[in-house]
């Protein structure tokens, strides 16, 4: 009966450093990280390395972004894509 609960221990013990380690990676969804990026994205003006850096960090939350109504006329316009492509950032398809 010992080594059932010292199993269960240690498994329920891996199974709650597992997630605290996925959710410590995962990156944090903040689009007011952003801010630095909008002049270059409702303009022509080139991103700065401050926007390059943001956008970086939140290349995984973009899908997010793009399916929100109040965000996506930012994130999708035109300019947009001219400041991944300046900054190195690929926008994805979702």
């Amino acid at each position: 009966m010992k080594a059932k609960v010292s199993y269960f221990t240690i498994f329920f013990a891996f199974t709650i450093l597992g997630s605290v380690v996925n959710v410590s990676m995962a990156a944090t969804c903040d689009v007011t990280q952003l801010a630095p990026c909008l002049d270059a994205m409702t303009s022509s003006a080139a991103p700065s390395p401050t926007c390059c850096a943001r956008l970086k960090s939140q290349r995984t939350c973009l899908c997010q972004y793009l399916k929100n109504p109040f965000l996506k006329q930012y994130v999708n316009g035109p300019n947009s894509r001219k400041v991944g492509t300046a900054c190195g950032v690929l926008f994805p398809t979702c």
